[in-house]
């Protein structure tokens, strides 16, 4: 089965998110609506999954740079 904007549908991609991120209707961690929010470009058919895993993964290692840690016991 693709998950490409182009072979599904709305509901389709819907599905697929949810599937993926787990049970998203408890909300009982308090992140699962900033997780969702990320993949709404994704449901709405404007972005597609790499693109947005992508720019997550680059944000996450961009803002990293400069820190070091020398050892375990730095705090």
């Amino acid at each position: 089965m693709s998950i490409l904007i182009r072979d599904t549908t709305k509901e389709q991609r819907e599905r697929i998110v949810a599937d993926s991120i787990g049970n998203i209707d408890g909300l009982c961690d308090g992140c699962s609506p900033g997780i969702i929010e990320m993949y709404q470009d994704y449901i709405d058919g404007k972005k597609e999954l790499r693109e947005i895993n992508a720019g997550f993964q680059r944000g996450y290692t961009t803002s990293m740079a400069g820190m070091e840690k020398t050892s375990c016991d730095d705090r």
